[in-house]
């Protein structure tokens, strides 16, 4: 959690906890930028709910119920809450998703946002996006089955 109010601060968002009513667990507020999150969220949905409404904040996303930003915010977030490596070394061992998710601390719905947008596989083997530079395929998992 350190990081993610660490990275809220590098980008001029701060952070405030609220009992928001239902549906709502999160949202950011762009003329004010700050994030507001509800106080009932366990510890894993805290850092998902906050690390997707920084999402927002970095995109500049200002209004609601636009699937594109909604996808957007969970791919931003899913890049800052999930290693790579961790998950190739969980897949490689041939862990569930819920298995996967719950040891990488994200939600299953995190962990979909992950694989979607920041994972390729070629023949068997899950590669995390290439980055450029030495390294790039570094994070590499061969599938179990």
């Amino acid at each position: 959690m350190r990081q993610l109010l660490a990275h809220a601060a590098h980008l001029g968002v701060t952070v405030h906890v609220a009992h928001l009513p239902e549906p709502y667990r999160g949202f950011y507020d762009h003329e004010r930028r700050r994030v507001v999150y509800d106080f009932g969220l366990t510890p894993i949905e805290r850092a998902c709910v906050l690390a997707h409404e920084l999402g927002h904040a970095f995109h500049g996303h200002r209004g609601r119920d636009d699937p594109a930003a909604e996808a957007a915010a969970d791919a931003y977030a899913a890049a800052l809450l999930v290693d790579p490596a961790h998950y190739a070394r969980l897949e490689a061992i041939g862990l569930s998703p819920g298995e996967i998710a719950e040891e990488l601390g994200v939600t299953v719905k995190m962990l979909r946002a992950f694989v979607e947008h920041h994972l390729v596989r070629v023949r068997g083997a899950a590669y995390a996006r290439p980055r450029l530079g030495d390294d790039q395929y570094g994070h590499l998992a061969r599938s179990a089955s």
